[in-house]
């Protein structure tokens, strides 16, 4: 869409002056579509429309220079622009602060004739909306409140002694700019909705209210609100959750409080929608209330998804004194998920962060190259570009990332200069003052225990929230240290007097995790060494004893299922048995605990399942069970063959587990090397030619559902924790199978494909529109059987781009499935790591299939110094998976013919080739031209 012709050539005789009625209404048109407008008033952008020039420039072209005294102001329509500056009258020795992309505004220095801060040039094709100088500051005395968010602060980075970073074009209030991403107009309607449907529902609530002798008209209260809210609400579970729905009314100004409060408060305080602001406002009439009713639901979902998010906001802009301890835990549980912060204390994390925004976008909005260090930051939402003199941006920084912590560390000017990539950035800011503070209050709360001049376990110390512990009521937890002495620490520490189910979290973070940096073969010596000599005291070596005891009856109740696998390991079981029953003799007080341990002892199988080879054999091994069977003494290589055909992976002699981690129709050869070039697929490879829509579109979306969900639980309740351990920190370290946790991972990618392989093999656009119905149907099932794996699955197989690019398909789905699918693609958000997704699960109660790619971290290699904070992350993961798994899945029978839905969900024949898949959509719905 462009504009008409005369605003093409501007040396045509249609003038601005000359514009007819509906030149301006097509212009009108365009312009609301553009970023940079869509806040603006219709009677603002009517004028613009009056006085505004087209231009359209090729690459390359300098549209003014940095010095020029300005003559125009533009806005980007489409293309993008270079902003260069120099710290020399040498135009040559510029470099690229920053782009300017579709719906920027730049040129505002013709408001004081002040010269040029930077050169603007065309970085391709570009199309600029350009207001000369007389008439844009017409309009700017005339409509200023409203054109302050689009102006953009100097480009004068090179220029010591710049604006502070709280100057008026460094900050913006919140009510200048949306700071969602969800467009304002939702908001301003979702405040509609409410106002009319607690006016038709319960008038009582908004009326007039006097307040400080001072009458208000409609006026409401914050408790009555939250209490009206909650009972309408079934997504809202908690007070905090309405809060920060009304936070978010709150911040868009769509609510007001009559102090001009920014913090919405569930207490007696008056607030009143913007519509009631005016004297005259009408009461809505039958119908404004009918479809306020109907759209009330969806208007609280609504609030319900970025509620959290302002409440988070709310916490963060009070000064850190007045934060109480509820709002403490908020923020601590939310800024573990930071990346920047997740290794830090309570202390550190809560104490001393301050929320700012940054609303106008391709500026210098932090600080300069050169400039004194007053603080850290930590992007919350958004990206900024790191720019250096001479070298222009040497790199971009993203959500959870941090900056501005070296020059407070070396106490040095600032290295580079920051620049907003994009608008709307939010950000987390520790001043230096507070920082320096943090750096001394950790240190002067961590010891360090040092062996050789070496330090060998590092605890810090913080306040203990049972204060039996200490008579100081504080605890030492463990941040790092050797695995030797870690172990002796939590045999110092441990409680005699505790049940063994009530086990210091952090020794359970221990047992669970000690195989990432001593494995059984090196941990059970220990526990051996560790009980003590017969020349120790009587008492020390009772409790010494006792204290080994306890640690090996909770490791072999964790590990149990795995020490069957491990020859030392049930060796070692069977002689410490031996050794506490020959030390009961003495210390009759053992006795008590050699039934607990005998019984592990006696149930310890000693075998284990094998197929053909185990499933942990190594490539080496199955070549050699191959070349046994087959009587041949030829070299032989094991082979990886993707349906793909080309992609032929010769797998290395020590990998193991291989049969598991197949894509979805890979096959597994052993061919001589000079065979490998001949290997091709198999047929069975290249997956079903056609569709299986009659088969399974008489089954019951819910009964498809509930088999998917209850084969989903075998494959998750099969995956042992130690396996997240060992996929985490590569399987390779531990010489382990996680066999059951690729094929849990490989059903999710199963489940995936069979969803785009059914449309794209589906030729009939009206069936095709029937699937993408009958997909979201199982989709809102699974959600409902809380199989968040197989839903999410469902979700991301329809946004593939062989099926999101059908839109003759997607037109033609009604607008109610449009609907749902918009809200279950919404929780696949991944900002704020998954924030909308861990909303999602901490509402529900198990029996839960979490979205598993979710829990699975990077792989790290481990260290024989182990620091403890990061483990205790991945311990956290576990933790939750045994939440989830911490009621049974129940099976019931749902319909008369589910064995055949049983059998057709555990037998899914799907295309696993992407260009196959894109060829077939192709074919369905060539591309437009």
């Amino acid at each position: 869409c462009h504009f008409p012709h005369q605003m093409y050539d501007i040396s045509s005789p249609f003038r601005p002056a000359e514009r007819s009625g509906e030149d301006v209404d097509i212009i009108l048109a365009r312009l609301k579509r553009v970023k940079a407008f869509e806040r603006f008033h219709p009677s603002l952008l009517q004028q613009i429309c009056l006085c505004g020039y087209y231009e359209c420039l090729e690459r390359g072209v300098t549209l003014y220079r940095q010095g020029d005294i300005g003559t125009s102001w533009y806005a980007v329509l489409s293309g993008s622009l270079d902003v260069k500056v120099s710290e020399t009258v040498n135009h040559q020795d510029a470099v690229t602060i920053c782009t300017l992309g579709i719906g920027t505004a730049f040129g505002e220095s013709i408001l004081d004739n002040t010269p040029r801060h930077a050169t603007i040039v065309t970085r391709e094709f570009s199309e600029l909306l350009r207001i000369d100088q007389r008439e844009f500051k017409s309009l700017w005395e005339k409509y200023r409140q409203c054109m302050a968010g689009l102006l953009a602060p100097s480009y004068g980075v090179m220029e010591s002694g710049g604006p502070s970073p709280d100057s008026e074009y460094k900050t913006i209030a919140p009510s200048v700019m949306s700071i969602y991403n969800v467009p304002s107009e939702k908001i301003m309607r979702a405040g509609k909705v409410l106002r009319d449907a607690i006016l038709s529902r319960a008038p009582h609530i908004i009326r007039d209210r006097k307040y400080h002798l001072k009458t208000y008209r409609q006026c409401c209260v914050g408790t009555e609100l939250v209490d009206w809210q909650m009972q309408q609400s079934s997504c809202v579970h908690t007070r905090i959750q309405a809060v920060g729905m009304w936070q978010v009314l709150l911040e868009e100004g769509v609510l007001n409080h009559v102090d001009q409060e920014l913090t919405f408060q569930d207490k007696y305080l008056f607030y009143r929608f913007l519509d009631d602001e005016q004297e005259d406002a009408p009461l809505p009439t039958e119908e404004e209330a009918r479809e306020s009713n109907e759209e009330l639901q969806d208007t609280l979902l609504l609030l319900s998804q970025i509620g959290p998010d302002a409440h988070m906001r709310m916490i963060l802009r009070k000064q850190p004194g007045q934060r109480t301890a509820d709002d403490l835990e908020i923020i601590y549980e939310e800024l573990l998920h930071i990346k920047a912060l997740s290794h830090l204390s309570t202390t550190v994390s809560t104490d001393s962060v301050t929320f700012i925004i940054h609303c106008r976008p391709y500026t210098v909005a932090l600080f300069n190259q050169g400039e004194e260090g007053t603080s850290w930051y930590i992007i919350l939402k958004g990206s900024v570009n790191v720019v250096i003199y001479g070298k222009g941006v040497v790199c971009t920084l993203h959500e959870g990332d941090d900056f501005g912590k070296l020059a407070l560390v070396n106490d040095a000017p600032r290295a580079a200069s920051i620049v907003l990539r994009e608008d709307n950035c939010h950000f987390l800011r520790v001043d230096k003052e507070d920082f320096n503070r943090i750096l001394k209050d950790v240190e002067a709360n961590t010891v360090r225990l040092k062996e050789h001049y070496q330090d060998v376990l590092v605890l810090e110390k913080s306040p203990s929230s049972n204060s039996t512990t200490s008579s100081s009521h504080y605890k030492y937890t463990v941040m790092s240290g050797t695995p030797e002495k870690i172990l002796e620490h939590f045999l110092e520490m441990m409680r005699l007097d505790s049940h063994l189910n009530e086990s210091d979290p952090a020794l359970d973070d221990f047992v669970l995790m000690h195989c990432v940096f001593i494995p059984n073969s090196q941990l059970c010596p220990v526990l051996m060494a560790s009980q003590g000599s017969e020349q120790e005291r009587l008492d020390y070596t009772l409790n010494n004893k006792r204290r080994v005891i306890r640690l090996v009856l909770q490791w072999a109740s964790v590990h149990g299922d795995h020490l069957q696998e491990e020859d030392a390991s049930l060796a070692f079981l069977e002689e410490f048995f031996v050794s506490v029953s020959d030390d009961a003799r003495v210390i009759p007080a053992l006795k008590y605990q050699l039934p607990e341990l005998e019984k592990i002892v006696k149930n310890t199988d000693h075998t284990y399942t094998t197929i053909r080879v185990p499933m942990a054999a190594s490539v080496r091994e199955v070549i050699s069970a191959v070349a046994d069977k087959l009587g041949s003494a030829e070299d032989l290589l094991l082979v990886n063959l993707s349906s793909a055909g080309g992609e032929k992976v010769v797998l290395k002699p020590n990998d193991i587990s291989v049969f598991s981690t197949l894509s979805i129709n890979g096959r597994l050869f052993v061919c001589p090397g000079d065979q490998l070039d001949s290997l091709m697929p198999l047929p069975e490879q290249e997956g079903p030619s056609t569709g299986s829509l009659g088969s399974f579109e008489l089954m019951s979306s819910k009964d498809l559902a509930y088999q998917m969900t209850l084969y989903d639980w075998e494959l998750f309740h099969c995956v042992h924790e130690h396996e997240l351990i060992y996929y985490t920190f590569g399987r390779q370290n531990f010489k382990k199978t996680t066999a059951n946790m690729d094929l849990f991972l490989r059903r999710f990618n199963e489940i995936q494909l069979w969803v785009i392989t059914e449309i794209c093999l589906c030729a009939q656009l009206s069936k095709r529109v029937q699937l993408l119905k009958k997909f979201i149907k199982i989709a809102a099932h699974c959600k409902e059987y809380k199989n968040l794996n197989s839903f999410f699955a469902i979700i991301m197989g329809m946004s593939n781009p062989a099926v999101s690019r059908l839109s003759q398909t997607w037109e033609k789905l009604p607008s109610k499935f449009k609907k749902f699918y918009s809200e279950f693609e919404s929780l696949m958000d991944p900002s704020r790591n998954h924030r909308a997704y861990r909303l999602t699960v901490a509402k529900l109660d198990p029996p839960i299939i979490p979205f598993m790619p979710l829990l699975i971290k990077g792989q790290c290699s481990p260290t024989h110094f182990f620091f403890f904070f990061f483990q205790r992350m991945i311990a956290n993961t576990v933790r939750i998976v045994r939440h989830c798994r911490s009621l049974p899945f129940k099976p019931s029978q749902t319909s008369k013919n589910h064995p055949d839905v049983r059998s057709y969900v555990r037998q899914l024949t799907v295309i696993d080739n992407q260009r196959t898949l894109s060829q077939f959509s192709h074919r369905l719905e060539p591309r437009r031209t």
